[in-house]
Formats: structure tokens, sequence, C-alpha cells
């Protein structure tokens, strides 16, 4: 079921619901009004044949005559009085007797002073009427027809108003609905020519301030970072594309000119040390990947736990020294710092492949390959900081160090393929930390600043 079905028929019940309780509310406050004033009605007819019986030199014969002419044209109201005797004193028609008084009945009216109940569809009331020191009882019964012709009509208008406004009420809850939805409907049909081909259209957007137009606003959102996600991808390939096919072209080339003519044995060694050394570099491109593609994973998917970073920066600090034997790293761990503020939620692999990269990173471009590591805290933080001296670097490669395969100029003289730093960046901010770097004075520092749990 459509929406816009769903909020119609919605609305039309609700209008329904609340017009039923208007409309019973309505009819039985009528109904109990009805009552109220035809008991009311009664009492003054009572009083009035009463008044009439009693005090004026009207005849008796003369009192039913009236009382049956009036029968012909309206519901009249039948009268009986008794005495305290409960013998019968008057009476409008004793042969056609609605109430029927019993002793019972009237004791009660002389105890209560006046009562009211139903006789069948006739109303009844019993009251104490006082006439020269002595005391009545008066009946009055009569068939309200008037006052249940009002009532049927009512419940007739009720009915046929409640089915034409409910009918009204859908029509309306159709078009109002239709107008509401219809930007979300020219929204369905701008988003159907949205493909991977076309992430650069976007849905229109006005200047309202309603639900509508915040989900077309960061619709667009979503598609921006799609298309960003997009062209970094396609940027990304490409990059690999050339980091892969320039050692692999090398080492084509290479065995090419080894196979082309004879060589001695030294040459040929040196031809393999060469296609070697490209090897080495397409497994350290092809590691870094593979790193990269699992820092990229869903945080959910990755596995954390417990991590003491003083114990993973001396793995990696053991590491680098042992395949580089002319880096020398320093570990500096200040003394202040508590076993507890070490520890941290992490992945222990993906921390040392950032570890690793920042030390190498550092002795690398450091004239004399070297790497200070210091570990500070206060009250908030853990600071991890990874020093080296040598050319500063410019503020213009400053703004782009993290990007993937970013090299400035002075780092394209040395190996690597612009995977490291990128890479380092992205397991930082997966274990909720960030990363900070400054050069200045001949001296470039990362530092890693990690909340204390």
């Amino acid at each position: 079921m459509k929406i816009r079905t769903r909020l119609t028929l919605l609305f039309t019940l609700i209008t329904a619901m609340l017009l039923s309780v208007y409309s019973v509310s309505i009819y039985y406050s009528s109904k109990e009004a009805r009552e109220k004033s035809f008991y009311s009605e009664l009492q003054n007819e009572a009083i009035a044949k009463a008044d009439l019986f009693f005090r004026s030199s009207l005849p008796e014969q003369e009192m039913h005559k009236l009382y049956k002419n009036n029968t012909r044209t309206l519901n009249e109201v039948q009268v009986a009085i008794y005495d305290v005797n409960k013998k019968l004193v008057y009476h409008d028609d004793a042969k056609v007797d609605y109430v029927k008084e019993t002793p019972e009945m009237l004791s009660q009216i002389f105890q209560k002073k006046r009562i009211n109940f139903f006789l069948n569809d006739l109303q009844v009331i019993g009251m104490v009427y006082h006439y020269e020191g002595k005391t009545y009882a008066v009946t009055a019964a009569a068939y309200d027809q008037y006052g249940y012709e009002y009532l049927t009509h009512l419940f007739t208008i009720s009915i046929i108003s409640f089915f034409s406004i409910l009918i009204l009420i859908y029509l309306a809850g159709i078009f109002l609905s239709k107008k509401a939805l219809s930007p979300l409907s020219e929204m369905v049909n701008q988003i159907k020519k949205i493909t991977a081909g076309k992430l650069q259209l976007r849905l229109k957007t006005t200047k309202e301030k309603d639900e509508l137009n915040e989900l077309a606003q960061n619709f667009n959102g979503m598609l921006e970072r799609l298309e960003n996600s997009f062209d970094s991808q396609k940027h990304f390939v490409s990059n690999i594309s050339h980091e892969l096919r320039t050692p692999l072209a090398a080492i084509i080339t290479e065995l090419e000119l080894a196979s082309e003519k004879d060589k001695t044995q030294e040459e040929y060694q040196e031809t393999i040390q060469y296609a070697l050394e490209d090897a080495r570099n397409m497994v350290k491109l092809s590691n870094s990947l593979m790193d990269l593609a699992k820092a990229s994973y869903d945080p959910n998917e990755i596995s954390f736990s417990e991590v003491r970073l003083d114990e993973v920066l001396l793995e990696s600090y053991t590491k680098i020294i042992k395949e580089n034997s002319e880096y020398k790293v320093s570990l500096n761990i200040e003394d202040a710092i508590e076993e507890q503020q070490l520890i941290i939620q992490g992945n222990e692999y993906l921390l040392q492949v950032a570890f690793n990269n920042l030390i190498d990173n550092a002795c690398k471009y450091s004239p004399e390959h070297m790497c200070s590591i210091d570990v500070k805290s206060n009250s908030k933080n853990l600071l991890i900081s990874f020093t080296n001296r040598g050319n500063k670097i410019p503020n213009e490669d400053l703004e782009h160090i993290f990007k993937p395969f970013y090299r400035s100029e002075t780092s394209r003289q040395k190996k690597g393929h612009g995977i490291g730093l990128f890479l380092t960046e992205k397991i930082i901010l997966l274990h909720h930390a960030k990363i900070t770097v400054v050069s200045d004075d001949n001296e470039t520092i990362f530092t890693v600043i990690f909340d204390i749990i």
C-alpha cells in the first residue's frame, strides 16, 4: 500500500472516530435533555390540572371533555389525583388508565415527595400537591411524540452527515496527500535518473525548512560523498596501475636485455639483483595495499582488544632495526606515565603497521637515518611523537601529506609509493585518535594523540 493511500485511510479513520464520539455525545446529551425537559413539562401540567380542578368551578365532566378533545390533536398528559387515604379524587380518563397507580406507588410518592420513571414508552411523574391544608398525590403520564421525533430526526441527520463527511474527508485526504507528497514523487523520478555514470546529478532543493527539503539535502550530501569516493577510487586504481607497471616494466626490460646477448657471470648476477630489487618493491607495494584493505574494513569487523602501546612500539622498533641495519631508533617513555595510560582498545597488527610506517618514514628522510620516539602524557591524552632531523617539509606539501600516492619533489628522490602516511592516518583514525605533523627548523615531528581510558 502506498504512503498516500495509507495516510488517507488513517486520516479518514481518525476523523471517523472523532465524528463518532462527537455524534454519540450529541445524541445522548440530547436524549438526556429531552427526558429532563419532558419531566419538567409533566410536572407543570400536573400542577396546572390540579389547580384547575381544585380552584376553578369547572365541572369534572367538562374537564374530561377538555382532555378528550386535546387527545385528538396532540398527546395530552393524563393526570390523576389521590388523597392521603389513597382514594381517587380525579382522573382524566379512568377507563384508559395508563399508570394504574397502586397503593405501593402512592405510598412512595407521599414518602419521597416526587418520583420519575418510564412505563413502556410513557414518561410518568408522581408528586405531592397541597391544597387548603390537605395533601394529595398527583400523577401525570404522557408520550413525548415531538421529543422522540426530534431524536429520530437527529439520529438520521447524524448518520447521513457522518457518511457524507467521511466521503468528503476521504476525497480531501487524497487531494491533500497527493499535493503534500508530490515533491517526494518528483524526487523519485529524479533519483531514477541518477546512475554510476551520472553521479554529478543532484536533487532539487528549496528554501523551505521542511522534512522533504532536509531529505533532499542529505541525499545530495550522500551523492557528493559517493562521487568523491568514486573519483578517489578511480584515482587510486590509476595510481596502483602506474606503481605496479613501473617495476614490472623494469623487470621485463632487464630480463629481455639479459636474454638477447651473452653476458659474464657478474653481469648476470647484477641483472638478477636489479630484478630482485624491483620484485621486492612490488612485494612491499602489495603488502601496503593489503594493509590498506584491512584498515578499510568496517570497524565492526575488525577485532579490537586491550593493547599496550609501549609493547607495540618496542616490536616496531625491533623490526625496523632488524630490517634496516643503517637505521638508528631511540625510544623514550616518560617516567611519570602509569601503566594503565599505555593501554588502549585497538588492533595490534594495524597499530604496528602505522608505527612501522612512521619510523621508516622518519629514518628514510633523515640524513643520519635517525628517528626519536617520545611517549608523554597529560591529564587527558597520551602523545607519541616521531621526530627526525632533515630538510623542512614545505607548507604546500604538508597540506597533502596524508593523501594517497602523493609524493613531493623531495620525496621522489627516495624509494616509496605514497601509501604509507595515508594508511597510517586511516589506522589512527580507526582507533579514534588523531595524528598531526609539524615541520620547522630542519625538524619534522609526527604526533599521534590517543585518549586515555
